[in-house]
């Protein structure tokens, strides 16, 4: 899958099947369902990719203390850019 197909997917109901679960978590978040992607997150906490995806939710949330915290526990840099600018880096990191 490229990048432009996932933006397409966008607009689907569900995420596209064969997509890794991290994928499907920034598909609900940039379909405003960020308590889905959270749960994802969580789901598998102590996994570097987890962390970082959570790290990123947190600073979707406003939550720069405890991003930071998850940031920390994946071993990456605080995100300097915006948060669009995240959510692409995360998504085409992962395609």
């Amino acid at each position: 899958m490229t990048y432009d197909q996932f933006k397409s997917s966008l607009s689907q109901t569900k995420p596209p099947k064969g997509i890794s679960v991290i994928l499907q978590a920034l598909w609900y978040d940039a379909n405003k369902n960020w308590e889905a992607a959270h749960d994802i997150a969580q789901s598998q906490e102590g996994t570097e990719s987890y962390d970082r995806l959570h790290a990123y939710l947190h600073r979707v949330e406003g939550d720069t203390w405890n991003a930071g915290y998850w940031y920390r526990r994946a071993g990456a840099d605080v995100f300097k850019g915006s948060l669009k600018e995240e959510w692409e880096f995360l998504v085409e990191s992962l395609l």
